[in-house]
């Protein structure tokens, strides 16, 4: 039994956040340059979901400290940082939405809107980030459905806006590229009406941030002095040596597990899979709440100094189940 390098939930959020990010001071950069508000409210809003993502990850949790009210404070102090951080890049994102869409509002009320500079480059850029961003979003997709159905199905409706955002800007560069070209007045305010759009889409992005932080997100991870239970039913199926990472979240009334344990590396990937399923199946019957179970088996690695079971010269020592 071989051990499954699959990229870590947090690896997978982090490239969506640097892809992102990227995203973003590009389209910010050429937008400028190019005179284009609606290629700057689409880096905005690329901004805006790196900033969401990185929200996210900002830990909740506090280290334990052998001093118990040490830890009590420290705990305390990161269940306030988060909030902060959460709504200071909201309220920065719910600013910025705010000017572009006061400025794209003051070029559709006047006599003729300003002309785009570079719009050739603008265009490329626009093209290319569509597909860019397309690509991000397979990718961090098919991660999540492989780990968690519903939950790739709550991602794909929650970042699908990005697309639409995109194509909104695309249509408004287009559109001005043809009032440049044919000198039709009219089309050239296509730019700064794709702008007061995607700047809709930034303040919804921020108001939801707002939102989630105050009220909580409908998905929570759940406290662990809450996931004892489920790590110590977990304990009790035969064949399971140590519990590498457990996560328990809850959406409404129902509660999804994602499990990874680790078994003797000597049997085989049915036998591991086999370990899994019973442990799955406990956990299922006994906590009536819990309606997903994600598990994976990998092998057993004591890590150095001391030898793995596969290491041992003697081919009939097994690790103590």
């Amino acid at each position: 039994m071989t051990r499954e390098r699959i990229p870590s939930a947090h690896a997978a959020t982090w490239s969506g956040i640097a892809g992102n990010m990227t995203l973003a001071v590009i389209k910010a950069g050429f937008g400028y340059m190019a005179n284009s508000k609606s290629l700057l409210a689409d880096g905005l809003y690329s901004a805006s979901e790196a900033a969401s993502s990185l929200s996210g990850l900002i830990p909740s949790k506090s280290v334990q400290t052998k001093n118990k009210d040490r830890g009590e404070r420290s705990k305390e102090r990161s269940r306030i940082a988060r909030p902060g951080i959460s709504v200071l890049l909201s309220v920065l994102i719910l600013m910025g939405g705010l000017q572009i869409a006061i400025s794209a509002l003051t070029s559709l009320s006047g006599d003729e809107p300003e002309s785009l500079e570079k719009y050739t480059h603008a265009l490329v850029v626009a093209f290319a980030a569509l597909a860019v961003k397309e690509a991000i979003f397979q990718y961090q997709y098919r991660y999540f459905r492989k780990r968690n159905q519903s939950q790739a199905l709550a991602y794909a409706q929650q970042h699908r806006r990005a697309l639409y955002c995109s194509l909104v800007v695309l249509v408004g560069i287009i559109g001005s590229m043809a009032g440049e070209t044919t000198g039709w007045s009219i089309l050239r305010y296509m730019d700064p009406a794709a702008a007061l759009i995607a700047s809709c889409f930034v303040l919804h992005k921020g108001y939801r941030m707002i939102v989630d932080t105050v009220y909580g997100s409908l998905v929570q991870e759940l406290e662990q002095e809450e996931a004892l239970d489920f790590k110590e039913t977990v304990q009790r199926v035969y064949g399971i040596i140590t519990i590498e990472h457990l996560v328990a979240r809850e959406q409404e009334h129902d509660v999804t597990i994602e499990l990874v344990i680790s078994v003797n590396p000597r049997i085989s990937v049915l036998e591991a899979q086999e370990i899994a399923n019973r442990a799955k199946t406990l956990l299922l019957t006994r906590f009536s709440h819990v309606k997903e179970v994600q598990i994976q088996a990998i092998p057993y690695d004591p890590g150095y100094p001391y030898k793995s079971n596969h290491e041992l010269p003697d081919p009939e020592a097994t690790l103590i189940q």
